[in-house]
């Protein structure tokens, strides 16, 4: 069910981007601006390490968990309607996030806003792709990716400023007006959508649950490991069980959350695992950078905040160039030098210490960092989407993004504990250290994501001369995604199924 097709020019068209914009920057931001508010919080709920790893990790287990439930829900009932109540229950979380008298509520409701970002995320980008004409469809996308991406950018400083000026609590309860805009706008000028494909499907309620739980099983047993193996092994022991039921699910649902037969394609597993540790290379970087910038070098929490401003602008400038060179050359060069080139960036920022300077000491390693991203993330994102059959073409672009959530999710829960930081080490000296061994390792599975890159990754991935008619609409996704900015860095975006693609999926 499809009203007739927005244009760009038209009031509608620009009401719905908006909306969509607004919408899919809450999610974005919450997932980055958070860490600016990091200690500002441990301070106020006299909370440890450990439960600032949780208010991170929180959000991003339930989000990676339930992203790709949420477009397949989208598809079913509504892109519009279940978008809405992904904001209207990301608000919610927000909310209780603002009021919470300690770290278990805050954790908690950090988890619930990842359920509502899973929900509003995917449908962000699908409410455009369904409801613009086609020749106004790119335009449209690329002002949602550029300006989200200048959202993303924004949203760091503005956190830092609302810790500096006024609360961390403001951090979350300001999500509540921009979620009020956006409903009311939906409401009046998005339409409604859906697949017809998906008649008479059911959501895979049970896959999402379950890969949640193995998620939160290791997350739980790397995160909470210096209790002693009385809380590791029967963590881990969930999160097996919960892989195992999950495996067996997906293969015998009628309709499941992630059909296992995408990942029959050599090329689109290898894709994957490269995703998989570029982004775990970098989760590590966001969560720590910006708290040790607070407690160790001495830094207020606006310039903090601000410190990766020039990522976003970089990769504002280049990626789209990026993903041209891609198409012309093939993935593989760049997906090898862009993760080499992000780990120098990495080492740099490693050597930053008490009375750093942002302009001698922070910006260099940040400039590298993100000409590192620049150069990988689109051909990345285009060579995961190209790897995977015709059919699955909008299913590959959800998984991507679900196994990037994924790799710093579980990077931001091992990689400080392989780096000795203690529960109560983020405001102590000791910090320091554990900060500089983090980003070693986190530079370290970075070049080894170049070097995977190399080995696995075939150069004619993105090589259409000789598709046929049946694979024109993944051709024209693979397009989108290597021009699209690629401004957000915490996963590659999102783009919408396939309307033939439920069916494919039925067994």
């Amino acid at each position: 069910m499809t009203s007739a097709p927005l244009t760009y020019t038209s009031a509608a068209g620009r009401w719905t981007l908006l909306a969509t914009i607004l919408g899919s920057a809450l999610a974005g931001i919450d997932a980055t601006v958070v860490n600016v508010a990091l200690p500002a919080i441990g301070a106020d709920l006299d909370a440890d390490f450990t439960a600032l790893q949780w208010t991170v990790s929180a959000y991003a287990l339930t989000l990676a968990s339930f992203i790709l439930l949420g477009g397949t829900l989208g598809d079913r009932f509504g892109r519009r309607r279940v978008f809405l109540v992904g904001v209207v229950w990301f608000a919610g979380a927000s909310g209780l996030c603002g009021l919470a008298i300690n770290a278990e509520m805050l954790i908690g409701a950090r988890a619930l806003q990842g359920v509502g970002a899973a929900l509003l995320t995917p449908g962000s980008l699908s409410i455009l792709q369904s409801s613009f004409r086609s020749r106004d469809r790119a335009r449209a996308i690329g002002a949602w990716s550029g300006l989200g991406g200048v959202a993303t950018a924004v949203g760091p400083v503005l956190g830092g400023w609302l810790v500096d000026v006024a609360s961390w609590r403001w951090v979350f309860l300001i999500n509540l007006p921009l979620a009020a805009v956006v409903v009311v706008v939906a409401l009046r000028h998005v339409p409604e959508s859906r697949d017809p494909g998906a008649e008479g499907t059911h959501a895979d309620w049970g896959g999402g649950v379950l890969g949640a739980l193995a998620l939160a099983g290791l997350t739980f047993a790397l995160i909470e490991s210096g209790a002693g193996a009385a809380h590791v092994l029967p963590a881990l022991a969930v999160g097996l069980v919960g892989a195992l039921l999950f495996w067996w699910r997906e293969r015998r649902a009628d309709y499941p959350v992630l059909p296992l037969d995408v990942f029959a394609a050599g090329q689109f597993s290898a894709t994957n695992a490269v995703t998989f540790f570029v982004y775990g290379g970098f989760g590590a970087l966001f969560f720590l950078l910006v708290v040790h910038l607070q407690v160790v070098a001495g830094f207020g929490p606006i310039a903090s905040g601000s410190s990766l401003l020039p990522v976003t602008v970089i990769m504002l400038l280049l990626s789209s160039r990026s993903g041209a060179l891609a198409a012309r050359i093939g993935p593989r060069l760049q997906m090898s030098a862009g993760p080499l080139v992000a780990a120098l960036g990495v080492l740099l920022l490693a050597r930053v210490g008490a009375g750093a300077s942002y302009v001698v000491d922070v910006l260099p390693g940040v400039a590298v960092f993100g000409l590192g991203l620049a150069i990988m993330v689109a051909p990345l994102t285009a060579a995961a989407l190209a790897a995977a059959p015709p059919e699955h073409a909008g299913m590959a672009s959800g998984v991507n993004n679900a196994v990037a959530r994924t790799g710093g999710l579980l990077a931001v829960a091992a990689i400080p504990l392989l780096a000795g930081i203690g529960v109560d080490s983020y405001d102590s000296p000791a910090f320091a250290d554990g900060y500089r061994h983090a980003l070693w390792i986190s530079a370290a599975i970075l070049v080894g994501a170049g070097v995977l890159a190399g080995l696995v990754v075939r150069n004619d991935l993105l090589d259409d001369d000789d598709a046929d008619a049946d694979a024109d609409e993944a051709s024209r996704g693979r397009a989108e995604a290597s021009q699209l900015p690629h401004c957000a860095v915490g996963a590659p975006p999102l783009l919408g199924a396939c309307d033939h693609e439920r069916q494919a999926c039925r067994r």
